[in-house]
């Protein structure tokens, strides 16, 4: 079901308006542009010259479309001054975003920027990372769904890494694959700031998780990563569950709907015996069967820290591990996929330890 955003009004209403914006502009916002050209920009800053800044500021991104032969989002005119500028599922192509970099790049407003599902490509991510690199107000970046491939999000990348202001990123469904993954682990490296870090719904393979893994275990930034839906299987996803165990900044990771199967769950487990900071790991439909489920269960009688694991397939067996952990770590909740339906674990409850299989 499509949710309306703040700026979803009738199409057609939309686009006359924004036609008469481009042909039909009011004689003092000319008048603005024009003194945008002089010296006096400075000026803008005194008190009660607000309402003349936005005229300007209107003026840039009308005048930009134009260049560009794009027709203007009046949504963007009516957001441009607030904290979140939406303007997901608008159309914006790579042209549409091209127009708004002239009015983005010093805009001290915003601090959350969607443009989810916009078709930006490369060409088009390549002109945001230019905002993104020199905005130092923008905390907060959607841009899922836009097709970006290798060229955008290396670009992205370059942008994030000289910027430390953004602190959460979202980059969901955007045919990410393997060679994606070396940029994403030269910003692992050197950016502490970003926090938050979802790449859910792309490609990411084994070679990814290879790539990966040792840039998690010496980030210093990420409290929050989403990898789930990619294709993380084999001595890939070993290798990123083993990061687990050096990091010491994540807190909440989510690698449901990959192929992580029993030697990754088996890593996981190993990795949560040296892990003392992740709170919440859901590692739900990984193709882990009663050994892996088991294996991982060792990790939880030592592991201190984690709070929830979320919706593994597992049996009696690992239910009664499971309690054996409560004597352990009477606070930590399993949400299973296991029998009727998906409820807490029943067996968290006052039960004596069971012997652990070795």
């Amino acid at each position: 079901m499509f949710m309306k955003g703040p700026c979803v009004e009738s199409t057609k209403n939309e686009d006359r308006k924004e036609e008469a914006m481009v042909t039909e502009r009011p004689a003092e916002v000319l008048e603005a542009g024009n003194y945008w050209t002089t010296d006096s920009d400075s000026d803008l800053e005194t008190e009660g010259t607000h309402g003349l800044g936005e005229l300007i500021r209107d003026t840039l991104y009308l005048e930009s479309c134009q260049a560009h032969s794009v027709v203007p989002v009046s949504c963007f005119l009516r957001q441009a001054s607030a904290s979140e500028l939406n303007l997901r599922h608008r159309g914006l192509g790579p042209q549409g975003a091209q127009a708004l970099v002239s009015t983005l790049t010093s805009n001290p407003y915003i601090k959350r920027l969607d443009l989810r599902d916009n078709g930006l490509f490369g060409t088009g991510a390549e002109a945001l990372a230019d905002v993104l690199s020199k905005n130092s107000s923008i905390s907060d970046v959607d841009l899922s769904e836009n097709k970006l491939g290798v060229a955008g999000f290396q670009a992205i990348c370059r942008a994030l890494a000289l910027n430390p202001a953004v602190q959460k990123m979202q980059l969901a469904g955007n045919d990410l694959e393997e060679q994606a993954a070396q940029h994403l682990a030269d910003l692992l490296m050197v950016h502490t700031g970003l926090k938050s870090l979802d790449l859910s719904y792309n490609q990411l393979n084994d070679l990814a998780g290879e790539t990966l893994g040792p840039a998690l275990a010496e980030n210093t930034g990420l409290t929050e990563l989403n990898l789930s839906w990619n294709h993380l299987r084999g001595p890939g996803a070993v290798v990123l569950a083993r990061s687990l165990e050096a990091n010491i900044f994540l807190k909440i990771l989510d690698i449901s709907y990959n192929g992580f199967g029993d030697p990754g769950a088996s890593a996981v487990g190993e990795a949560l015996k040296a892990n003392n900071v992740l709170e919440e790991l859901n590692m739900s439909n990984n193709r882990i069967s009663r050994v892996g489920a088991l294996r991982l269960g060792l990790g939880l009688q030592v592991n201190q820290t984690l709070k929830i694991l979320i919706d593994i397939q597992v049996n009696r067996e690992f239910e009664e591990l499971a309690s054996s952990v409560k004597v352990i770590l009477p606070g930590l909740c399993i949400k299973t996929g296991a029998f009727k339906n998906k409820e807490w674990l029943p067996a968290f409850k006052p039960s004596p330890p069971a012997s652990v299989p070795k």
